[in-house]
């Protein structure tokens, strides 16, 4: 459960804005969208692969 404590004479906006701050970094809702279809485990470890590769050739780029 996440909990946001008001501080004194703080903004609801911004105790709000802090809260889905911490929502966000739990990972609830992008956990939520990746259980609504089974993906395979190849799938997903192709689409790691695939982003690793893309990562480092944008590396290698900015070196040169």
């Amino acid at each position: 459960m996440i909990v946001v404590q008001l501080k004194e004479g703080e903004n609801i906006e911004r105790a709000l804005k802090r809260f889905k701050r911490k929502f966000e970094r739990t990972g609830a809702i992008r956990e939520l969208r990746a259980r609504q279809a089974f993906t395979k485990p190849s799938v997903i470890k192709r689409k790691k692969m695939q982003k690793a590769i893309y990562v480092k050739k944008l590396q290698e780029a900015q070196e040169q």
